[in-house]
């Protein structure tokens, strides 16, 4: 069995589920699970964590990631990408200089407040927003805060194509983040409506197109007994933590997942990650209800199996 995580590169047209099917068939073993679902119009960055790994996937959604998306101003649609029906068509725009939309751009960069899309996963009252949707229905959507890190206008200018103005961004943002909301919001700023017209997720965390592989990639790999070679080892995707070996007087208790006395990195660090010979064992935490003790919160171990 394989071990350790896969960057995938997911290309348009599957969904996140069906490429975890596709690896299944692949690498003939099921313990395998992705980081968070991309659109079926979406392409980019998707890791894959295989075997143990899968413990660490919720790590991986947690992290930052970077979008490259083109925005489309002057037209709005139920689903706020280029795949929904048109809900309103604006063409009395004819062009953005690079000041006002940098301006805008600065005026969503930090924490944000965004209302989720209709068409999205996002759960109310336990049922997913999409599935109200297909249903005809509108419900209410709590706000969230959400964290945009820095926004980059890719172009001198913004494109007439007669009807709508367009440009494209990146997008270096924190979890839970809608791109394609993001778009609407600049449409409401600029004082028109707006979709988000395509999409590209070039990094998740740590993990960049540069890594990636494609499905094809990877049968390849097989074939020629080499994917293990190009995987990306556990301790990748616990990056964002300190590390600490383990020593003779606290491996058996580590090792063993006790809850002990706290260790001082994590009195200003939210997790420390023990290491076994540069291999990680256990992933700690302050524990919630006894003082000055730290407990796991995540335990690896040398077994494989399927």
């Amino acid at each position: 069995m394989y071990e350790g995580i896969l960057p995938l590169w997911k290309e348009k047209g599957m969904t996140s589920h069906d490429c975890v099917f596709k690896l299944r068939k692949i690498l003939k073993m099921k313990r395998i699970g992705h980081t968070g679902t991309l659109d079926p119009s979406v392409e980019g960055v998707l890791p894959i964590c295989l075997g143990q790994a899968t413990k660490v996937s919720e790590y991986i959604m947690d992290q930052g990631k970077t979008y490259v998306a083109t925005i489309s101003i002057g037209t709005s649609t139920t689903t706020e990408d280029a795949d929904g029906d048109i809900v309103e068509n604006d063409s009395s725009l004819k062009s953005f200089s690079r000041e006002q939309i940098l301006g805008v751009l600065e005026e969503l960069t930090g924490e944000i407040t965004q209302i989720p899309p209709m068409y999205s996963a996002v759960k109310v009252n336990g049922k997913k927003l999409y599935e109200y949707a297909r249903e005809g229905k509108e419900v209410e959507r709590p706000s969230r805060k959400v964290m945009i890190h820095n926004i980059n206008l890719l172009d001198d200018a913004a494109t007439f194509s007669g009807k709508e103005v367009t440009f494209n961004i990146e997008i270096d943002c924190g979890k839970g983040t809608y791109i394609r909301t993001l778009a609407v919001q600049i449409g409401e700023l600029l004082g028109y409506p707006a979709h988000m017209s395509s999409l590209v997720r070039t990094s998740s965390g740590s993990f960049t197109k540069a890594q990636c592989l494609t499905l094809t990639n990877v049968q390849e790999a097989v074939n020629e007994q080499t994917l293990s070679d190009t995987l990306l080892p556990l301790k990748d995707a616990l990056s964002g933590w300190p590390t600490l070996e383990v020593n003779d007087e606290n491996i058996k208790s580590i090792t063993n997942g006790q809850v002990v006395e706290i260790h001082p990195l994590l009195v200003e660090n939210e997790k420390v990650v023990f290491l076994l010979l540069e291999n990680p064992i256990a992933v700690y935490i302050k524990h919630p209800t006894k003082n000055g003790m730290m407990k796991p919160e995540k335990m690896f171990s040398s077994e494989k199996g399927d």
